[in-house]
């Protein structure tokens, strides 16, 4: 188990103030703790991931576990996206503040949207994306979109690729609340700053969402 997280990094959202510190580090324990024992929550790391600045973490997407998942499997904060309506009940809101949530209105543009991430990008957080838009219908990948490699190029932040195994199975759509079994998360090698900075916006695109599948085929055979 990893230990508990810290943040020593520069400001990045609400939740670097007191109280979104505490309400971060109590939930990380116990929802680490919950989900080795439900289902069996393992992850993997080509390599570390970077202390401080901006990150895009490009996963796969399998179920409304994912962002916890993800955050329970690294010592950094990390930023997801949330529909700007969650805040409208303030206690919820405050809530989701306290966790680094990223606001978006999906009403607005795709353009000032993607204006929002790179901004907190460019302010050194480490921020989810879903390339693929949506959870998995049948478990498998989807399309991938190829708006992050844009947004990687703007903000200027290396990219990690990640795949979520056995998320679906334990959280499918179909199901209103989520049963036990085994989920394994991957974290493949690293594209740097450099090489974000001398690849185009079609190259990162193709070696990011190879590597999503080869991760992917990887965390489906060790839960084979």
């Amino acid at each position: 188990m990893k230990p508990r997280p810290t943040d020593d990094a520069a400001p990045t959202g609400g939740g670097h103030s007191l109280f979104g510190k505490c309400l971060y580090a109590v939930l990380w324990v116990l929802c680490r703790t919950l989900g080795v024992s439900l289902f069996g929550f393992r992850s993997r790391f080509a390599e570390p991931l970077p202390a401080h600045g901006g990150l895009i973490v490009l996963s796969s997407h399998q179920s409304h576990l994912d962002p916890l998942l993800l955050g329970l499997a690294t010592d950094r904060r990390l930023s997801s996206l949330a529909r700007s309506s969650l805040y409208t009940f303030k206690p919820f809101g405050a809530v989701i503040t306290a966790l680094d949530a990223v606001p978006i209105d999906r009403n607005a543009s795709v353009i000032a949207a993607m204006k929002i991430v790179i901004e907190r990008l460019k302010r050194g957080a480490a921020v989810i994306i879903f390339p693929e838009g949506a959870r998995t219908f049948d478990g498998r990948l989807g399309d991938f979109k190829s708006g992050f490699s844009l947004m990687a190029k703007r903000a200027g932040v290396p990219v990690v690729p990640v795949a979520i195994v056995g998320a679906f199975e334990c959280w499918p759509r179909t199901r209103l609340f989520p049963r036990p079994g085994r989920i394994r998360v991957e974290f493949g090698k690293i594209l740097t700053t450099e090489e974000v900075a001398t690849m185009s916006e079609r190259e990162i695109f193709e070696v990011c969402t190879q590597r999503i599948r080869d991760l992917d085929a990887r965390a489906r055979a060790t839960l084979s």
